[in-house]
């Protein structure tokens, strides 16, 4: 029956025993990878794998981090010629014993071979089962095992720089130095108040006012930094906008480097919205193109249109697709009070037939010149690639330096933790006894702790694993 224990980190419960899964893609590849974690590991290793090497007899006579060449044996029936990396406790990725058997990669013979493991001694992992005991066992915190699957699910490479920062523990450091200053204003207020003839608390009310007015400035910054960590990892929800016929899918087809959208000379082609997500310049889009914008009767076409307008009213970005060849009309302002309030693009397309339209019409409409460009003939594309990096990323990001807050969580946990310090100062300015700001204080330290797992339980730790892959 497997053991568990409480963690001190927080009221967890977790097994103890030993956990096996595929760590690669189960698919046809040249290798696949089975880890094993927990106390059992090397054992059940010693039951399966027989050494080529005459020299071993028992990998538990190796060294750690070493690689043996030899067989998996399921019984006396040979199953495959493997390569396998010995770990041992503490120094890996889970500070657990690690077993890793690197076999060929077919399907069949790695789940043959996890089988032969499963019925061995181990269970199956759950999913991201040896990253929550990284975690637990202390090799990482909450914020970096977070960044694992960020890492894993990274669009560009502005997020995979963002995620490994993370993974390495920027976040952390930086919730760290903030909790360990707070944790001294609570020390030092609970002796005073324990010792009132030795330690003074005249004018302290002040300059912890000073002290917190730091604290604030840099959960702001954090805080602040979420809406460009939110574009970096999750990607631009960018929204193609026009009348029908203005060239949109052309445009998209042309972003996308092959042949997505349908494209005809028959307005009202699109009759709904289309999403794809394409990398410009280490900038994700996702991208939709939409049903061209006008008054219609057509039953079909008159709901693809209330689905562009739904997705303008949520784009990050807009980009407003304008025919030169054709007379702007009342669809166009229609269009045009869509994005009044967004960050838009307006694009002068077709611009290689001839044009009606202008870029100061479009300017005195829009308040911003137009860009000019032919999607048919792929002119001006690479001008609105460097247009959109411009946009969103003013400058350059500095990863060596920056922290960036690209998790939800984390944003939510950090506002908390600012409005409990917001009550410091109000608690200051009404002359409030000193123990109100002891209290506020902590509970500002705890909202922190919870973003790097000082402060969890099991509902939150297995809500946050549960997204992770199997075998990671």
């Amino acid at each position: 029956m497997p053991l568990f224990i409480f963690y001190q980190r927080g009221n967890v419960m977790f097994k103890t025993d030993t956990v096996a899964a595929i760590s690669s893609a189960v698919n046809n590849s040249g290798i696949s990878v089975i880890r094993i974690s927990g106390e059992d590991a090397v054992d059940i290793g010693d039951k399966i794998f027989r050494f080529k090497n005459k020299k071993y007899k028992s990998l538990k006579d190796v060294d750690s981090h070493t690689v043996h060449y030899g067989t998996i044996y399921d019984e006396d029936k040979i199953i495959d010629e493997v390569l396998v990396l010995i770990m041992r406790a503490p120094n890996t990725y889970t500070k657990e014993d690690v077993v890793e058997i690197d076999c060929h990669g077919g399907i069949v013979v790695t789940k043959k071979i996890l089988n032969i493991v499963i019925k061995n001694g181990a269970r199956i992992a759950e999913p991201g089962e040896f990253t929550k005991r990284a975690f637990l066992n202390g090799r990482i915190d909450l914020s970096q095992a977070e960044a694992v699957m960020d890492v894993i699910n990274a669009k560009n490479n502005y997020a995979l720089k963002a995620s490994v920062s993370q993974l390495r523990g920027s976040v952390g450091k930086k919730i760290k130095e903030l909790r360990e200053n707070i944790i001294e204003n609570i020390a030092y207020i609970e002796a005073a108040l324990d010792d009132p003839e030795h330690i003074s608390m005249e004018n302290y009310g002040e300059e912890l006012r000073v002290k917190v007015e730091d604290y604030l400035k840099e959960i702001d910054r954090l805080i602040k930094s979420n809406d460009d960590g939110k574009i970096i990892n999750e990607g631009i929800k960018t929204v193609i906008l026009g009348k029908p016929n203005a060239g949109k899918s052309s445009l998209m087809n042309t972003l996308l480097g092959e042949e997505r959208a349908i494209v005809t000379d028959v307005a009202g082609t699109t009759r709904d919205t289309l999403q794809e997500n394409i990398n410009i310049s280490d900038v994700s889009l996702n991208i939709i193109d939409t049903a061209g914008i006008r008054d219609t009767s057509d039953v079909v076409e008159k709901i693809g249109v209330e689905r562009s307008k739904k997705a303008a009213e949520e784009a990050d970005l807009i980009i407003y697709v304008v025919d030169s060849s054709v007379e702007l009309d009342e669809n166009d302002k229609e269009i045009i009070k869509l994005i009044s309030d967004k960050k838009s693009i307006v694009l002068l397309n077709k611009t290689d037939l001839k044009c009606i339209v202008t870029k100061d019409n479009i300017k005195e409409l829009t308040g911003q010149y137009p860009m000019e460009i032919s999607a048919k003939e792929n002119v001006g594309i690479d001008k609105l690639k460097e247009k959109i990096k411009e946009l969103f990323y003013k400058g350059n990001i500095d990863y060596n330096d920056e922290v960036f807050i690209t998790n939800i969580r984390h944003k939510e946990l950090l506002e908390n933790a600012r409005k409990s310090l917001l009550l410091v100062t109000e608690s200051i300015d009404n002359d409030m006894p000193e123990d109100f700001f002891s209290i506020d204080l902590m509970n500002a330290y705890e909202e922190l702790g919870l973003i790097i797992g000082e402060e969890v339980d099991d509902d939150l730790v297995n809500e946050i694993f549960a997204k992770f892959c199997m075998g990671k």
